[in-house]
């Protein structure tokens, strides 16, 4: 094409390509004068290649570059990172050596196949870096397309064709954003985890139990507890945590798609994006990033989220209780596990700076709120059935206890306490509806009325049917 039959908007495209194409940022200043057509000052849009293209190199044409997140991480992480000491290593191998026998007492379910491990910080995060681009993936991709559908919405009728060939490269620019963000997160969390379980979600992998010395020395510091005593409390914790996962198989998938369920849910507040578009400066691109840090994007949570976080919470709440109750059994010996246990508690409560920054950026929280009364309702079980007894609640997930139970596990332990005598359970509705279909019957809805009694199928003064037997 000749040069006096190119347009402004030929001239834009083939900036576009520059910026987006792999180049060095450098672009013809004839070219930049010209797009002065369109009414852009070069030195901004100069500014802008250099910050973005910067940024996005090796991002994936139309969308969200993973290595970009780990990049961030590892640089962060690496930074302050002292590696793992011969000493250290020897230490916490002794350390997960007596926890593993201690654990033999306390819990039926097995030992891990591989052993624990002492790992640095950007160990941690090449470990666990997987998991969270699976988490935080379908988080990505809605802002990615928020930011698509906001510009093609704002931009006027004859932009409209630039538009939509500059689409993959707003999926580019959302997508890489929030990935530069993750990666930003989870290398200030490398710096506050100090094992594997400590975030409370199974983020190594399957089997996997490691603690990262750095960051146990920084948490003990202030304790006034003897270093030993710290390292066999964490390690067991650690090992619990990891036991119970191990075991129990469908648990880590069960987590993970409760987390997926509730972040698919995310949108970005197009409000909150319009309002940033209508004053937002390409020579400051900052404000963006700050945005999304912020979660100033995100809109309220809608009422299945709510429910799905709810479901979320109650089932880490289970987990943190369970290997709480473990932990405090196999490290009775300690003199001061009890001191090391409320320190382990509070720190979950209230969570690190990153891990706030985690939930502002996925909107998703990761802190139980009930976790006492979750490890309140283990203890009852426990020293009602017994060990054996209370594991096997981890074998199927229709056993787990649910959120009805932490509140008053009475009726959970009376099932328990049946069964182990051998006695049947009370039926239920779903009991009777069972035995309707196998005998080709079609049974009455849940909340139909019942022929011989009231709405809830009970007879005619008798007490509705009792829980479902475990």
């Amino acid at each position: 094409m000749a040069d006096e039959d190119r347009s402004p908007e030929d001239d834009f495209q083939e900036l576009m390509r520059q910026l987006f194409g792999g180049q060095d940022g450098s672009v013809d200043p004839e070219q930049l004068e010209q797009l002065r057509a369109l009414g852009v000052d070069p030195a901004m849009m100069q500014n802008m290649m250099r910050q973005l293209q910067s940024a996005f190199r090796g991002t994936p044409e139309g969308g969200i570059s993973w290595d970009v997140a780990k990049q961030q991480a590892l640089h962060i992480a690496n930074q302050s990172d002292l590696g793992v000491t011969g000493g250290q290593r020897t230490g916490f191998d002794q350390a997960f050596a007596l926890a593993t026998l201690w654990l033999g007492e306390a819990t039926t379910i097995s030992d891990l196949p591989t052993p624990p491990q002492a790992v640095s910080r950007g160990g941690w995060v090449e470990a666990t870096m997987p998991v969270w681009q699976e988490l935080a993936e379908p988080v990505a991709t809605s802002i990615a397309d928020a930011l698509t559908d906001a510009m093609r919405t704002q931009a006027p009728a004859e932009m409209q064709s630039l538009i939509q060939g500059a689409g993959r490269v707003m999926r580019t620019i959302g997508g890489g954003l929030f990935a530069t963000q993750l990666g930003q997160v989870i290398g200030r969390l490398s710096l506050e985890v100090v094992a594997g379980g400590d975030v409370g979600i199974p983020l190594m992998p399957a089997g996997s139990a490691a603690i990262l010395p750095q960051n146990f020395a920084d948490f003990g510091r202030d304790l006034e507890v003897p270093e030993d005593q710290l390292a066999l409390y964490l390690a067991t914790r650690e090992l619990a945590h990891a036991r119970l996962f191990r075991h129990a198989r469908w648990l880590r998938l069960h987590v993970i798609a409760q987390i997926t369920e509730f972040a698919r849910g995310v949108h970005v507040d197009t409000s909150a994006l319009e309002d940033l578009a209508s004053r937002f400066d390409p020579a400051n691109p900052g404000e963006l990033r700050d945005a999304l840090q912020s979660g100033a994007l995100l809109p309220p949570r809608t009422d299945a989220q709510a429910a799905a976080l709810d479901r979320l919470e109650n089932l880490l709440a289970l987990i943190e209780g369970w290997v709480d109750v473990v932990t405090a059994d196999a490290t009775g010996r300690l003199p001061s596990a009890a001191r090391v246990a409320e320190a382990v508690r509070r720190r979950r409560a209230v969570g690190g700076p990153a891990e706030k920054a985690l939930g502002t950026l996925v909107g998703l929280e990761l802190r139980p709120r009930r976790m006492r009364e979750a490890a309140a309702m283990w203890r009852a079980v426990t020293d009602a059935v017994g060990v054996a007894a209370r594991d096997a609640l981890w074998d199927y997930p229709d056993l787990v206890p649910g959120g009805s139970d932490i509140d008053d596990p009475s009726a959970l332990i009376a099932r328990l306490q049946a069964r182990a005598r051998g006695e049947q359970a009370p039926r239920d509705e779903i009991d009777d509806a069972f035995d309707a279909l196998l005998r080709g019957e079609v049974p009455p809805l849940a909340g139909d009325a019942h022929p011989d009694g009231d709405e809830d199928g009970s007879a005619a003064g008798e007490p509705p049917h009792g829980p479902h037997p475990v």
